[in-house]
């Protein structure tokens, strides 16, 4: 055993009327570190997280060049040690630098498209909160439609950084990259997936690869950011829907 001290970064816009309100977006920044295999030892993570985290950063970039900030605060959060059991972002919600019972919504980016622009975004945590109608509206701007978590079985809601803040009752989704690719073959987009889950998924050959479609990546980031500055406009706070496991953290932060 080796004991390491590997630290979280946060970063934070202030807001408009509702500035003591937050909205939260984060990505993890770690991976594996390195393989004792031969050949390629080196963790890249380039796909799980490095493009999370490049997405993280250019919507921060966006929201500080906006002409007037957003309502309420956006509070930007690299968690480290998700690989090693969510640590990171567990030691955030029980050690929050913003009150959890002000803090709107958090948006998780594990992960971005990179197989190019699609019909449909995947939202993982649908049907758990009224967060649902924010993405389906923004989603329509883009001429997308959302879809539930398309692989339920490998339990995804419930294995990112989200899955720490949604247990003491924040309001949290991520997004998955979409299946129908624009100008693809239907099965196009499942097929990388699978590829990608078969062959780099916690490899050392996650690597940018030369066939990725970064128009794929803007589109999803720009998605991203609209939901925040949707999330930090609109009046109310978001909830839980009454069957969410995680609402009664959540009415207990309120009271």
């Amino acid at each position: 055993m080796r004991r390491i001290a590997s630290p979280n970064v946060a970063g934070l816009l202030r807001g408009g009327a509702r500035a003591e309100q937050y909205v939260a977006y984060m990505a993890h920044y770690d991976h594996l570190g390195m393989s004792q295999a031969n050949g390629d030892t080196i963790y890249n993570g380039a796909a799980d997280n490095a493009v999370g985290v490049a997405a993280l950063l250019t919507i921060a970039e966006a929201f500080a060049r906006a002409p007037q900030p957003p309502q309420r605060s956006i509070l930007f959060l690299a968690v480290t040690a998700e690989e090693s059991g969510l640590l990171g972002s567990a030691y955030y919600a029980q050690n929050p630098l913003l009150p959890l019972a002000q803090t709107a919504a958090v948006i998780n980016i594990d992960g971005a498209n990179t197989t190019g622009p699609t019909r449909d975004i995947t939202l993982i945590g649908f049907g758990k909160s009224d967060l649902d109608g924010v993405v389906e509206a923004s989603a329509r701007t883009f001429g997308m439609t959302v879809k539930p978590d398309q692989f339920p079985e490998q339990g995804f809601f419930y294995r990112s950084d989200q899955f720490s803040l949604a247990k003491v009752g924040v309001p949290a989704i991520y997004l998955d990259p979409g299946l129908e690719v624009i100008g693809k073959p239907e099965d196009y987009g499942k097929q990388k997936h699978n590829e990608y889950v078969a062959n780099d998924y916690h490899q050392p050959s996650d690597e940018i690869k030369p066939d990725w479609d970064w128009s794929g990546t803007v589109q999803h980031t720009r998605l991203l950011l609209d939901i925040g500055w949707r999330v930090a406009q609109q009046r109310e706070l978001p909830r839980w829907n009454e069957s969410a496991e995680f609402k009664a953290a959540r009415d207990a932060s309120l009271e």
